[in-house]
């Protein structure tokens, strides 16, 4: 049985889904795990520092079972730049803002509105027609300069969207969204205390 096969497996069996394994210079074996997820969950769960120290006690024992030579395990939650690697992960991270990176250039398929040779993308993901899905963006100037008088005038930079196969991706991640303030901005309209 395989090291990916034997993670999988047990974390399977602990009521967890394996998100990623990685092996690392130095021993280091990586093993990232989340909750399962079938359409029509409504809340997502957490991982807890328990459930990691759950998995590696677990993992710790069937590795050495199966003599897999290690150094160090390190068992965690998938955070807040999870990757999306399968499609059961797309269809749960519908319409979140997803970093995309695709194996090769988009090319001629920009027909000049992008540059030929972008191959990473940062947008809200949607569902398209069969296997497809959809990454949604807006290229937004440059920020102003110090000093530099800006319209208010000035036009939103125009939606854009790309339609992808997951075989045409190198890699898919949630992008991390993070308010360091702590609190939300009050609607417009609305009084602040």
């Amino acid at each position: 049985m395989t090291l990916q096969q034997t993670t999988e497996d047990t974390v399977r069996g602990l009521g967890f889904e394996l998100v990623e394994l990685e092996r690392s210079a130095g021993g280091l074996l990586r093993v990232t795990i989340d909750f399962p997820w079938s359409p029509g969950d409504l809340a997502d769960r957490l991982i807890t520092v328990e459930d990691c120290e759950r998995v590696t006690r677990q993992l710790q024992y069937v590795l050495e079972v199966e003599g897999v030579d290690y150094a160090r395990l390190e068992v965690s939650s998938p955070g807040i730049d999870r990757p999306l690697r399968h499609a059961l992960d797309f269809e749960r991270f519908e319409g979140e803002l997803v970093d995309v990176a695709l194996k090769a250039p988009i090319g001629q398929a920009a027909a000049g509105q992008v540059h030929a040779n972008r191959k990473k993308f940062r947008g809200t993901l949607h569902k398209a027609e069969g296997e497809q899905w959809q990454i949604v963006w807006r290229d937004e100037p440059a920020p102003a300069k110090p000093g530099q008088r800006v319209s208010a005038k000035r036009p939103p930079a125009p939606e854009q969207a790309l339609t992808f196969s997951l075989d045409e991706l190198q890699s898919a991640r949630l992008a991390p969204v993070v308010d360091f303030k702590g609190r939300k901005s009050a609607p417009s309209g609305a009084k602040e205390d």
